[in-house]
């Protein structure tokens, strides 16, 4: 909801801020000292005053259950006093940052990985996690403070490599993004870097041949979120193939007969396969009601058909793709399965074998694919709903799912 500003040539009274406060907004009530009242009905104090160096800044004063007028009045007069008097007026993250060190960026490496290491079930993986950011971000990054790195850092962390070795800058620059987003929620940063400013200033990585281009997960929940802005048959094949984490083929192949609503699954037959077996997929709750709403608009035996009430074509996906901001060169529709393999490796504990089952790949060792004979269909509905989750989230505050 907007913001409810008012300019007031005297102080509100304490019945008109009584009346204020069930009116979500942020309400000016005189003398630099606002109420906030949030859509879920949480309300706190405010004051705006300038620090010694002239600069605004709001402070939170507290819950407005905790102190009344006249108590927020008089701490705000105390900050402005301050302010005027040239004293430091810190917030409650700088004072906590004042007296604890802030780490490099190496110690903060160091940290996450040490926490990360103890669920991830791929020793292979551990290794590399830290290995990369030794290789191509320590260098440049690690010996700075992780408060002091900024968009510009990032790009020259990961710019020598991100057309040499696509796939590895790829992954470094996530694993550079999910160690930034831990120093804030740890309160050592005030801010996230902008993931879309670092992709921005890296520019599109050029496609290697044989492979697809494909977006780092850390930008799918943005992506999705375009994608549900503008509700067309292409938009929700595209948000279901990301969260099936299905080839393009299968997704526009797909008819009503797969669908099992009951029991929320899509049952893919063997013809229909590149490997020529049968594969089962687990529906997330959003990946079910993008069925059920194809079912509401359903015109022909096909759940995303086009216009002719056949299979869509393979450009009309690209084109949801683009659509929503994506280049050709930045992402594929296939490589979204890329996106949701790395997240799973990244943010999450779910076994390498859950989420190769989960993509349909082909097992090449024998004794291993009968080892592997079911389906683990259980664990896949768990992984494919956090997925979901992840998609939904719209941010890249690092996600540990234990599995």
């Amino acid at each position: 909801m907007a913001e409810q500003r008012k300019r007031r040539a005297k102080p509100a009274t304490v019945t008109e801020v009584n009346s204020m406060a069930r009116a979500p907004g942020r309400h000016s009530v005189g003398e630099s000292l606002i109420l906030c009242v949030s859509p879920s009905g949480a309300r706190s104090w405010i004051a705006r005053v300038r620090d010694g160096e002239g600069k605004r800044r709001d402070m939170g004063l507290g819950p407005f259950a905790d102190l009344t007028l006249a108590e927020a009045r008089e701490k705000a007069r105390a900050l402005r006093k301050a302010g005027r008097d040239g004293m430091p007026i810190l917030t409650r993250a700088e004072r906590r940052r004042a007296i604890r060190k802030v780490p490099t960026f190496k110690e903060a490496a160091e940290i996450v990985h040490a926490e990360r290491k103890v669920v991830w079930s791929n020793g292979k993986h551990v290794d590399q996690w830290k290995n990369t950011l030794e290789t191509y971000a320590y260098p440049k990054l690690g010996h700075l403070p992780v408060d002091k790195i900024g968009v510009n850092q990032v790009v020259e962390a990961v710019a020598d490599v991100w057309q040499k070795r696509p796939e590895t800058a790829r992954r470094v620059r996530q694993r550079i993004m999910a160690i930034l987003d831990w120093a804030h929620a740890r309160e050592y940063r005030d801010t996230q870097v902008s993931n879309g400013a670092v992709g921005l200033g890296l520019g599109p990585q050029r496609g290697s041949k044989g492979n697809f281009a494909a977006l780092p997960y850390i930008e799918v929940a943005d992506l999705v979120r375009r994608i549900r802005s503008n509700e067309t048959i292409g938009n929700l094949a595209l948000e279901f193939a990301i969260l099936a984490a299905a080839r393009s083929g299968e997704v526009r192949g797909a008819t009503w007969d797969e669908i099992d609503l009951t029991a929320r699954l899509w049952i893919i037959p063997a013809d229909r396969m590149k490997a020529g077996k049968e594969h089962v997929v687990p529906l997330s709750d959003r990946s079910l009601a993008i069925v059920q709403r194809a079912k509401e608009l359903r015109t022909s035996d096909i759940v995303f058909p086009g216009r002719k009430g056949d299979a869509m074509s393979d450009a009309t996906m690209a084109k949801a793709l683009r659509d929503a901001g994506i280049s050709r060169e930045s992402g594929t529709v296939h490589g979204m399965r890329s996106a949701f393999r790395d997240w799973v490796s990244e943010e999450t504990s779910f076994p390498s074998d859950v989420a190769e089952a989960a993509l349909a790949h082909v097992i090449k060792n024998k004794v291993e694919a009968a080892y592997r004979r079911g389906s683990l269909l259980a664990k896949r509905r768990e992984m494919m709903a956090a997925w979901a989750n992840y998609c939904e989230g719209g941010s890249n505050v690092v996600r540990m799912v234990v599995g």
